[in-house]
């Protein structure tokens, strides 16, 4: 399957940045820079790099969060409700700033990033600058938007916390599920490359398997169970329902997963020293693992997105 990455030479290597997965490979053979529509399944068998270990002066990727409001409010919400939003101007500003920058990736995230009427002009100005886009989002707005997106984003992330309404609606609120799955099937239906993401707890550890069977039905690309993180909201849910890496791997190593299918776990571990713009224009990092939040500043020139974390790396 041909899908779009982002090929950068970095402190000596040649990495290709997955927009789906979120994942940075080192490249397996000689390639042109830019962005190039790679085979996935030739990728996947590339070694992946930790963000930590790519080089260059800014992040490989970062998550950018241009909106605090969402139309659901789960207790598993890593987000800031007190953050304040920037207008279009600002927005388009930042936009600009990443796109001048040897970014690779940018996923834009929330809050609800659907909400956004400027959504896709955003994620069209950072594809203009070489970035590979993808957005991650509750599904809720996809089926109405996913026309749109499919001409201006590489990838959509939709998030599912289990295989079947009962259980994501009670974590997400009523009718979530269904808005989500039929989003998802709009959006495979208009050619987007859809990953499933999965907060894996302790409560939906035994629907791991289910849930890889409903992405390979629903047509998706491939599914990243995610560990709970303990920031934000989430906090006060960390001791019931937060697994250990080694568990979340365990449970994630046990699956049966299809040829066309890609899963993975990201690990705390993994998530540690990612970069996120937050809605106000601030900056920061993950420590590593990611447990809490390192080196919070404005972000006014693309200088800015070269962050220094404790042991003295960008």
């Amino acid at each position: 399957m041909m899908r779009t990455f982002r090929v950068a030479e970095r402190k000596g290597a040649t990495l290709a940045h997955d927009p789906a997965t979120g994942l940075t490979h080192r490249a397996g053979r000689d390639l042109p820079t830019g962005r190039l529509a790679l085979d996935a399944r030739e990728v996947g068998q590339w070694p992946v790099v930790h963000p930590a270990a790519c080089g260059g002066s800014t992040p490989v990727s970062v998550c950018w969060s241009p909106v605090v409001r969402c139309n659901l409010h789960c207790p598993h919400c890593l987000d800031d409700k007190n953050v304040s939003e920037l207008g279009t101007a600002e927005r388009r500003r930042i936009a600009g700033l990443i796109g001048e920058s040897d970014i690779l990736g940018v996923d834009i995230s929330g809050g609800e990033p659907l909400l956004l009427g400027d959504l896709a002009d955003l994620a069209g100005e950072l594809t203009s600058a070489g970035c590979v886009v993808s957005v991650t989002t509750n599904g809720w707005h996809l089926r109405r938007r996913a026309a749109e997106l499919a001409d201006h984003v590489d990838a959509v992330k939709v998030s599912l916390d289990g295989p079947t309404g009962l259980v994501h609606d009670a974590w997400r609120g009523k009718d979530s599920y269904n808005r989500a799955v039929d989003g998802i099937k709009e959006a495979v239906d208009r050619g987007l490359t859809v990953q499933i993401q999965s907060v894996l707890m302790a409560s939906n550890r035994t629907l791991a398997q289910d849930l890889v069977r409903l992405a390979q039905r629903l047509g998706a690309n491939g599914v990243t169970f995610l560990q709970m993180l303990p920031i934000g909201e989430a906090v006060r849910l960390g001791g019931q329902e937060m697994l250990s890496d080694s568990e979340a791997r365990a449970i994630v190593e046990d699956l049966e997963v299809p040829d066309d299918l890609s899963v993975r776990v990201r690990t705390r571990d993994g998530a540690g020293g990612f970069t996120v713009i937050r809605a106000d224009g601030q900056v920061w990092r993950n420590d590593r693992p990611a447990e809490r939040i390192e080196t919070l500043h404005a972000l006014r020139t693309p200088a800015d997105l070269a962050l220094t974390g404790p042991d003295g790396s960008a």
